[in-house]
């Protein structure tokens, strides 16, 4: 294990990006959101993805430099169709888009189609959230969870998010994926060569594992039961067919060698001016009591404290901007060989740890 400085670990992969026919400022926002993710303490959506997303601009299973075209349908819709963009990039274009409508309708509904996977969703809400906006975000995803009953993969893992401005604290991001646990969770596993815990995941004969390849080839457990399913349901309609894009199994992994055809990932965002609703003033004063009653509940054992959510993200951010950000050797050995393949050096570590 090693720990590397965030600023170098973007250079390169701004430098991977570029080589590979992507926009200077498209490359940035990707790298920015991989780096974010990995800051924030979410690393299975940092840059571990950026060998994959690399390796399918090269067999043009990404567009570097999509035209994203925008339909605006009166003055509260608005239809995106990616061009088979970076999910990061087509989705931050959106939302810049997005929040100048949002501005006289006060709520927008964006539907995106012909994406790819798009980072963690509270990147987008955090940018909707600089801007004083509430937000809920939507994608779907290649397949992951199988229907209520079911044996095999049929939803993706679905993830929700909600974003709300929070003054000068960090703002409210709740982040979840309709599946028990995000799939990338899974993956980095698989990378590490690390096991994955009970309840996490089904092999492909719908039996409990704790091997996370036997997983890949199975599906992820809902969250919640019943109601992790009837969520991802929801998210599938939203994302896939309201957007216009692809659903379900019809959605196709980044991550299938054989498959030569684009993901067609579809994205959903809500944004909300909160001053439509009531000056930004009031709303703020509401959510200073509402979260510092809620810090007031008498704690349960073994807790010190009460945290909403987006506390952890930003004490993460504040904690690994200063100390770096620890890699694994596997995922270390992975960006060395795409280094290698671009003919980009992989940049040396600002300090090695035992595993």
């Amino acid at each position: 294990m090693n720990t590397f400085n965030v600023d170098v670990l973007k250079s390169f992969s701004v430098q991977v990006l570029t080589t590979l026919g992507v926009r200077q400022k498209d490359a940035n926002t990707v790298a920015d959101a991989l780096l974010k993710a990995n800051l924030e303490g979410v690393d299975s959506h940092g840059i571990s993805r950026l060998g994959v997303y690399s390796n399918r601009l090269k067999d043009k299973r990404i567009n570097p430099a999509p035209h994203v075209q925008f339909e605006k349908k009166g003055t509260s819709v608005l239809t995106v169709d990616g061009d088979n963009g970076l999910g990061h990039v087509v989705s931050s274009k959106a939302i810049e888009r997005g929040i100048e409508m949002v501005k006289e309708s006060g709520m927008v509904g964006i539907g995106i189609k012909n994406s790819n996977h798009f980072g963690t969703a509270s990147y987008y809400c955090q940018k909707a959230c600089e801007n004083n906006l509430a937000i809920i975000a939507f994608t779907n995803s290649p397949p992951g969870i199988a229907p209520w009953g079911g044996r095999e993969a049929f939803f993706g893992t679905n993830p929700i998010a909600f974003g709300f401005p929070n003054g000068n604290n960090p703002p409210v991001i709740i982040d979840l994926s309709t599946s028990k646990v995000a799939r990338g969770k899974i993956i980095l596993a698989d990378k590490q060569g690390e096991s994955i815990p009970d309840g996490w995941a089904l092999d492909e004969n719908g039996q409990q594992t704790n091997n996370p390849a036997e997983a890949l080839k199975g599906s992820v457990m809902p969250l919640g039961g019943a109601k992790g399913y009837a969520l991802a349901l929801a998210v599938e309609i939203l994302s896939g067919i309201l957007s216009g894009g692809a659903f379900s199994p019809n959605v196709n992994s980044i991550y299938q060698e054989t498959s030569k055809e684009p993901a067609n990932v579809g994205h959903f965002f809500i944004l909300m001016d909160i001053e439509k609703f009531m000056p930004y003033e009031t709303f703020q004063f509401s959510m200073d009591q509402l979260i510092n009653q809620m810090k007031e509940t008498p704690k349960a054992p073994g807790y010190e404290e009460i945290r909403y959510p987006g506390e952890r993200r930003e004490k993460e951010f504040q904690l690994r901007s200063k100390e770096g950000i620890l890699l694994s050797k596997n995922v270390q050995d992975e960006l060395i060989n795409l280094g290698n393949i671009v003919n980009v050096p992989f940049p040396q570590a600002m300090s090695s740890h035992n595993a």
